[in-house]
């Protein structure tokens, strides 16, 4: 018994459990998310807000205000073109484009943008009188008649007026502004343009534009041929 018992004291006693480790709170992972979108969203509204300070100041004290220069070579004369044609009727136009950019599942706030852009434009209207067929003037024996036969007016494509045409309104994202300041070209107009050149040339179609032409073109030769001595001119549209 006294063996048993002086091993019992000689063996060391257990260590006791560490303690556990507090658990983290649930909202902290949140919190510091939060917190770095937050710092990001500030530095971009920081660095907008400075370009925008910039860009008032006047060319001479801002020290990033661009100069333009142009550097342009001489006009080269590619080609000259003969022409036959009649310019019977000119129409202006004016049309408001409404281009809206969004992206899914995000506020167009942050990204997507919306621009107003005012065209102005004209479309002429012509008749192409080297496509005259053979026959298509007859005169009677006597040479008191006439008798035209024309073709259709055709339209041109629309002419812009660059100086008149200007962007309204536009309204731009956070993300769409940030990307902007390092894009190569940021006030790229050409959709703006392409889409105002669309819009003209299908209301030019639509208008009436090319029956006015039609009647234009019939008085004019009317009058021409009724000067030359015809007593009777009658002017038709030729056979498509």
């Amino acid at each position: 018994m006294a063996s048993e018992r002086s091993k019992d004291e000689a063996a060391p006693a257990a260590p006791a459990a560490a303690p556990a480790a507090p658990a983290a709170p649930a909202g902290s992972g949140r919190r510091g998310v939060r917190a770095s979108l937050l710092l990001i969203v500030i530095t971009v509204a920081v660095v907008l807000v400075a370009l925008q300070a910039l860009r008032a100041l006047p060319k001479w004290i801002n020290p990033f205000a661009e100069e333009t220069k142009d550097r342009s070579g001489p006009v080269l004369l590619q080609s000259i073109r003969d022409l036959h044609r009649y310019e019977a009727a000119s129409g202006n136009f004016q049309v408001i484009v409404d281009l809206e950019k969004d992206a899914r599942f995000l506020p167009s706030s942050l990204r997507g943008s919306r621009t107003l852009f005012v065209g102005h434009g004209s479309v002429d209207a012509y008749v192409d009188f080297a496509k005259l067929a053979n026959g298509a003037i007859t005169v009677n024996a006597d040479r008191t008649a006439a008798t035209v036969r024309l073709p259709r007016a055709q339209l041109e494509p629309t002419t812009l007026d660059a100086e008149n045409s200007h962007v309204y309104a536009t309204e731009r994202g956070l993300l769409n502004r940030f990307g902007d300041f390092f894009s190569g070209n940021p006030n790229d107009q050409r959709q703006l343009y392409v889409l105002a050149g669309q819009k003209i040339q299908t209301a030019a179609a639509d208008g009436g534009l090319r029956e006015r032409a039609d009647a234009n073109t019939k008085v004019m030769l009317e009058g021409m041929l009724k000067a030359l001595g015809f007593k009777t001119v009658t002017v038709e549209p030729a056979a498509q």
